[in-house]
């Protein structure tokens, strides 16, 4: 066919010598579906009963491919996981609750102006200051406040001398009565002017008494020992009645406001000692001073209150005024507002523990591989309790001497069956 095809455009392109181009490009394309054809073309049979043999010898090669395939896997099936068997043992482990919270002020000391309208002229004490009760943090100008009392002076001795002319008018008069010198009316009325004159003068008294009580608010005095823990005081201020300027912390105490759950609040009771681990601090040992009645509906947490030694605290130290104004530091630092941890020490007793390592955690609950005699694991479900380094204590759901999958629980499936190597207590 090839052949003809090729006759025929020949003899095309010698009469029409334009189809020469086109003539080139179709012997082309036919000599490769000549080549493809030949290549896919099948041999010619040989000999029917060697390829008969052939056919077997390939199938059975196919067969011989599969069966070393399914040589391993078949194998690894039939293959048990080694695994550790560990028995549950008592162990000593501390009762503990951990809690955490706030260390805050135990009380503080609000000092303000008890003047109103005067310019603040001397701030005597910083923030971090050790003040004792009496001492002065700072004073407001009393210039005008003296030139008030200074007159209030004279006004009670002028008072105090008209009274005492008033009171000698009136001694004449009642002297007077008997002789008729005098009226009734005139003796009355040297009797009212002694009393008016007298009440005059307590007045002036008692007005003198509140202008010097008003001069020595001009000294602001710490109400408490303790520690400027803030100061709003601002030299050359003029502050009002009642405005805040310094903020103590009483006795330099501080507290651990621990919140804990309901369910632990009645193992605690006051005097227990606590160990702190602050934030950026030394552990701090505490006193257990106070459990909270009340429990927060939301949370279901309360709060307890833990005394901390005044050694803890930095920047207290007794013996140091508001004279020097330098706080005095400490070895371990703790401050107001710093968050810590803690626990509470209940006591220890013996415990049926495992190690970590053969408590599976899934879903929430807490689970371990029991070993039976016919090496097969059975998942069972238990409760655990405190911990002690790597031991878990076991509450329940765990009988003792029971074989327990020491490590590997997470490649363990319920009803595998294992070899076991028993771990040496």
């Amino acid at each position: 066919m090839f052949a003809t095809f090729t006759t025929a455009w020949s003899r095309m392109t010698t009469l029409h010598p334009a189809l020469l181009p086109a003539a080139l490009v179709f012997a082309g394309l036919a000599t490769a579906v000549l080549a493809v054809t030949t290549r896919d073309d099948p041999p010619p049979p040989a000999n029917t009963s060697q390829g008969s043999t052939s056919q077997g010898n390939i199938g059975q090669g196919s067969k011989a491919s599969k069966s070393r395939l399914a040589g391993p896997a078949a194998a690894g099936s039939n293959a048990a996981l080694v695994v550790e068997v560990v028995r549950p043992r008592a162990a000593a482990v501390a009762d503990t609750i951990t809690a955490t919270g706030n260390i805050a002020p135990w009380q503080e000391a609000i000092v303000g102006a008890e003047v109103n309208g005067l310019r603040l002229s001397r701030v005597l004490v910083n923030v971090g200051s050790v003040v004792k009760a009496g001492d002065v943090l700072a004073e407001f100008d009393s210039e005008g406040l003296a030139a008030e009392m200074a007159q209030l002076r004279a006004n009670v001795a002028e008072a105090e001398a008209a009274a005492q002319e008033a009171a000698l008018n009136a001694q004449r008069a009642r002297q007077l009565k008997d002789t008729g010198a005098l009226s009734a009316q005139q003796i009355g009325q040297f009797t009212t002017a002694e009393s008016t004159a007298q009440a005059r003068v307590e007045g002036l008294r008692a007005a003198s008494r509140v202008q010097a009580l008003r001069v020595k608010n001009t000294r602001v005095r710490a109400p408490d020992d303790g520690v400027v823990a803030s100061r709003s005081a601002t030299q050359g201020a003029v502050m009002g009645a009642g405005q805040e300027m310094f903020r103590l912390i009483r006795k330099g105490r501080l507290e651990w406001r621990a919140e804990v759950t309901a369910a632990d609040m009645g193992r605690l009771k006051p005097g227990m000692p606590v160990t702190l681990a602050p934030s950026g601090s030394a552990p701090v040992t505490g006193v257990l001073r106070e459990v909270a009645p009340t429990v927060d509906p939301t949370t279901r947490n309360g709060l307890v209150y833990v005394d901390l030694p005044a050694s803890a605290v930095a920047g207290f130290a007794s013996g140091s005024g508001a004279a020097s104004g330098a706080a005095a530091g400490s070895l371990a630092g703790v401050r107001a507002g710093m968050f810590a941890r803690g626990e509470f020490k209940l006591g220890s007793g013996t415990v049926m523990t495992l190690p970590q390592s053969a408590v599976l955690l899934r879903d929430g609950f807490a689970y371990v591989f029991l070993v039976g005699t016919d090496n097969r694991v059975a998942m069972t479900k238990v409760q655990t309790g405190r911990r002690a380094g790597t031991l878990v204590e076991i509450t329940s759901g765990l009988a003792p001497n029971t074989a327990v999958v020491a490590s590997g629980a997470g490649f363990l499936s319920d009803g595998d069956t294992v070899r076991l190597v028993e771990v040496a207590k």
